[in-house]
């Protein structure tokens, strides 16, 4: 069952807040894979932090809705 939350009494699905946190999580990330200087290692950056949003949000989808 899809799970809402009422956020100033408007329901929004539980996956958009997910994501958001989602993004801030990915932002920490990327910045911890900079440093280290894993980017140097692959070939398409943008793809690599694309493809670690898709499955931060991902994951904590199934965490919640399991």
């Amino acid at each position: 069952m899809p799970r809402d939350l009422a956020i100033f009494g408007a329901y929004v699905p539980a996956i958009v807040p997910l994501c958001v946190g989602g993004a801030a999580l990915t932002w920490l990330l990327d910045r911890l894979l900079a440093a280290v200087g894993l980017y140097r290692l692959v070939w398409h950056p943008s793809l690599l932090r694309a493809s670690l949003l898709v499955t931060v949000c991902g994951a904590l989808g199934l965490a919640v809705y399991r």
